[in-house]
C-alpha cells in the first residue's frame, strides 16, 4: 500500500512562495509517476502538474506554467511543488497523486491536501 502525505501548505500574501512536500511511503517510489492537483471550494479537482519517474520530464497546466516547478526527489521518496508569484485565484487545497501509469484525475494513490490560501 502507497501512503502519500503532504505538507507545506498555508496563508501568503498575493505575489509570495510556497513550496509544498508530498512524501510517499514504500519502496517503489520510482516506480510511479507523481502529480499534484488542487480543488477550489464549489469546483472540480483539476490538474496543475506531473513529473515523470525519472524526474525528467515536467508538465504544468496554462494557468501555472512560468510560476510552478514541479521537481521529485526519489533519494527521499518526495515530490515537491514550488509556487511563486502566487495569485489569489490559487486558493485550494492542494493534492498530491501517485500512478504508475498516467496520472489522472480518477486513479491512482491520494494524500489528504494541503490547504493554500493566497490574500489579496
Amino acid at each position: 500500500q502507497v501512503q502519500l502525505v503532504e505538507s507545506g501548505g498555508g496563508l501568503v500574501q498575493a505575489g509570495g512562495s510556497l513550496r509544498l512536500s508530498c512524501a510517499v511511503s514504500g519502496r517503489t517510489f520510482i516506480s510511479y509517476n507523481m502529480g499534484w492537483f488542487r480543488q477550489a471550494p464549489g469546483k472540480e479537482r483539476e490538474f496543475v502538474a506531473t513529473i515523470s519517474k525519472s524526474g525528467g520530464n515536467g508538465y504544468y497546466s496554462e494557468s501555472v506554467k512560468g510560476r510552478f516547478t514541479i521537481s521529485r526527489d526519489n533519494a527521499k521518496n518526495t515530490v515537491y511543488l514550488q509556487m511563486n508569484s502566487l495569485k489569489p485565484e490559487d486558493t485550494a487545497v492542494y493534492y498530491c497523486t501517485a500512478n504508475i501509469f498516467r496520472i489522472t484525475v480518477d486513479s491512482g494513490y491520494w494524500g489528504q491536501g494541503t490547504q493554500v490560501t493566497v490574500s489579496s
